[in-house]
């Protein structure tokens, strides 16, 4: 076992599956001899040379689209974002070439690529630099999406989206990069499509995923103290939703809070508390409460950035009502 940091286990992984084969290389802005802007790539120039670290341009609609064509040639592809809220340049391409040439090409493509990079509310990084993806992307037909919240499912995710023939989106976030585990150092998978069962419980079903996961366990702490039994589920596959775990925790508990730092319209809380209605309505005995970041466009105030995201505070207060409905 040795301590891992986050973004140290993103380029175990990444490194893992390059080594392992050669059609996998890594695109994107100063990936190469710089490492990239988190360090995720950093000395890969040196092990694996400029044909399989391409630094590009700033053109994001331009490197994406090249993966894409470079998927469909049999290549696996890994884009890094510098930072998320970048890749809105490149949505059409994501859009309508990678999620759905699979499908306008009768099967004769499959897209495996990878998109990745830093996304999320950091710290005064302002609001063109704090964008929540995932609320524009689960609509799009053929996208696969997965967020990792520690260095354990960090590297287990990147591997297996990798290896993965469908095209992925893995949402990293930037404050979450510097975050510590002990990591064995065989080999391991997580798999894509698979939500994690962070802490058992009877009373009630706490869903999250990436940042939120920590403001969760934070505010579990203070809950268990006073008594509660929260059951917290890290949702990890944003698309589609492990049903299987959800449901059963659901048809457990019989109370559901949804957690997330998307913002609360069209957000993936919102479509998440839709699909629970739709398949587990018998069996809530309260309605599905969720907390999400407010609909406005990230202060660079630190004061104001913070009233904006979901505050562990606000988790138990939340948790003490719905346990409190009869």
């Amino acid at each position: 076992m040795a301590e891992v940091l986050l973004f140290e286990a993103l380029r175990k992984g990444l490194q893992e599956e390059m080594d392992r084969d050669p059609r996998v290389f890594v695109m994107g802005e100063d990936v190469g001899h710089y490492g990239g802007s988190y360090k995720v790539t950093k000395g890969f120039a040196e092990r694996y040379g400029d044909l399989r670290l391409l630094d590009t341009p700033i053109a994001e609609n331009s490197f994406t689209g090249m993966a894409i064509g470079a998927a469909m040639t049999g290549l696996r592809p890994v884009v890094e974002g510098m930072n998320m809220g970048f890749l809105l340049l490149a949505f059409n391409q994501i859009a309508n070439n990678a999620g759905m040439l699979h499908y306008t090409s009768g099967g004769n493509f499959t897209i495996p690529i990878v998109i990745r990079g830093p996304g999320g509310v950091g710290r005064q990084l302002g609001a063109e630099h704090s964008q929540r993806l995932e609320s524009y992307f689960q609509s799009v037909p053929g996208l696969q999406m997965v967020a990792c919240s520690t260095p354990y499912n960090a590297k287990g995710l990147i591997k297996s989206a990798i290896r993965s023939d469908n095209p992925v989106i893995l949402f990293e976030h930037v404050l979450l990069y510097n975050l510590k585990q002990d990591l064995a150092e065989e080999e391991y998978l997580v798999c894509l499509e698979e939500a994690e069962i962070v802490r058992p419980g009877t009373q009630i079903t706490i869903l999250t995923y990436s940042r939120m996961r920590h403001h969760v366990l934070q505010a579990t702490k203070n809950l268990v103290y006073k008594g509660y039994d929260p059951e917290v589920i890290d949702i990890v596959s944003l698309k589609p939703f492990d049903l299987g775990t959800i449901g059963a925790s659901v048809c457990k508990t019989h109370k559901v809070l949804i957690v997330e730092e998307c913002m609360r319209t069209g957000g993936i809380g919102a479509t998440l508390r839709a699909t629970i209605m739709e398949h587990f309505f018998d069996y809530l005995d309260a309605s599905i409460v969720c907390l999400s970041s407010q609909d406005v466009p990230t202060p660079y105030s630190s004061s104001l950035e913070e009233l904006t995201v979901i505050q562990p505070n606000q988790i138990v207060q939340a948790v003490e009502q719905l346990c409190n409905v009869e």
